[in-house]
């Protein structure tokens, strides 16, 4: 096979390409379209459409006036690694070695590519909770490695356990879990957490975190990392980034914490993807992560409250709705409104009622599709004045 005929079986196998060779749109991409050439409101996307903390953002502007706009280190800022380590420390009573357990990345997004390019060969198996995010399947097929899924089961998002002790076995390389959820929103419990280490352990896989929404968690809740865990320290990736807590998703300033060799051989990857990233973000990140109890907590109310606004109104217009306990996301079920198939009406809620939205099954490979095929997927974290608005077209389809 040819080095290119190679890649086009890749890239078909995480669904990026037709079988004829042609590209294949996102929905993200299709919808974003969609909302453009109807002026719809779009809670497609997760993006936030304001500004995050102003001691955060008057960092980065005076980096860059100052002139930090160069390269910086391979393995990230001193600055920002210190201050991971010091929030993890902080947080969640872990201790870290900034010099060699960190690794700064472009976003979230390189730290997941990087790791999951890093630590598998063709035909390891890699298990991901489905829905999942998109950027799993899409790595590990350009991997060559083999998807295996365990869904989530809803109304709570839950997996079966038993079908989890059943999936995870000794082909088992990389175990991802995404927490809190994204689509969903769900914060797994302390016996599926216990459950994923046992499995981890008894099969000798890795465990890849991925915890962006770690502080944007909802009603009391505080997150626990699967790293604190008895016996998991060793065997986990920790992944998160400045982005989603600080709403400032466009400067890409990401981390991984994990052993030693395990950041050595992450680095080896990465330093082909991006090289480095963000030199002027990077110390403005690292503000960010040391700011107090009070910010953090500000921030999560904030949120709260527009996750709130927009569950009332997506139940009034005749949505069943997940309640998420973390995130940025809400899950609708438009069944109740006679919509069977979400996908669908996403395609048609910009005509119908000015929205758009994201349908679950966009996060699903097609054998665990028809679970989700009636869900969709809104963003709250927009203004409310937007939020308002949306709901107020929403009502529309009631």
């Amino acid at each position: 096979m040819t080095v290119q005929g190679s890649w086009q079986r890749a890239a078909r196998g995480a669904l990026l390409l037709a079988e004829d060779g042609s590209a294949v749109p996102t929905i993200f991409s299709e919808m974003s379209q969609l909302a453009a050439a109807t002026g719809a409101i779009n809670l497609g996307q997760g993006f936030p459409d304001y500004d995050g903390p102003r001691e955060v953002l008057e960092v980065a502007q005076r980096e860059i006036a100052g002139g930090n706009n160069q390269y910086p280190p391979g393995r990230g800022m001193a600055v920002l690694r210190e201050a991971i380590a010091a929030h993890q420390k902080r947080f969640y009573g872990l201790d870290v070695d900034a010099e060699r357990e960190v690794l700064v990345t472009a976003g979230a997004t390189e730290a997941l590519s990087a790791t999951i390019l890093a630590l598998i060969d063709e035909g390891d198996e890699v298990l991901t909770f489905a829905p999942f995010y998109d950027e799993y399947g899409a790595c590990i097929a350009f991997g060559r490695g083999v998807h295996r899924t365990v869904p989530l089961i809803a109304p709570e998002f839950r997996p079966d356990l038993d079908r989890l002790r059943e999936s995870v076995t000794d082909a088992t390389r990389l175990i991802i879990l995404n927490a809190p959820h994204n689509p969903t929103g769900a914060v797994f419990d302390r016996e599926t957490l216990e459950l994923i280490v046992e499995l981890a352990i008894r099969h000798d896989a890795l465990i890849v975190t991925d915890e962006v929404y770690e502080h944007l968690m909802y009603d009391g809740r505080v997150h626990t990392p699967i790293a604190t865990l008895p016996g998991a320290r060793e065997r986990t990736i920790t992944i998160s980034s400045g982005g989603k807590t600080f709403n400032t998703t466009g400067w890409k300033v990401g981390w991984l914490i994990a052993a030693p060799a395990i950041v050595d051989a992450v680095l080896a990857v990465k330093q082909y993807l991006t090289y480095v990233n963000a030199g002027p973000f990077q110390p403005a990140i690292a503000a960010g992560l040391a700011l107090p109890d009070s910010v953090f907590t500000g921030l999560a109310a904030d949120l709260q409250a527009k996750r709130d606004l927009l569950v009332e109104g997506l139940r009034t217009a005749g949505f069943g709705v997940s309640v998420p306990p973390a995130g940025y996301f809400v899950v609708a079920d438009a069944l109740p409104l006679g919509h069977p198939d979400g996908a669908t009406l996403c395609r048609e809620l910009p005509q119908l009622a000015g929205v758009v939205g994201i349908p679950i099954t966009a996060f699903c490979h097609p054998e665990d599709a028809p679970a989700f095929r009636s869900l969709v997927r809104f963003a709250f974290c927009k203004r409310l004045d937007v939020l308002e608005a949306a709901t107020e077209r929403l009502a529309a389809l009631g």
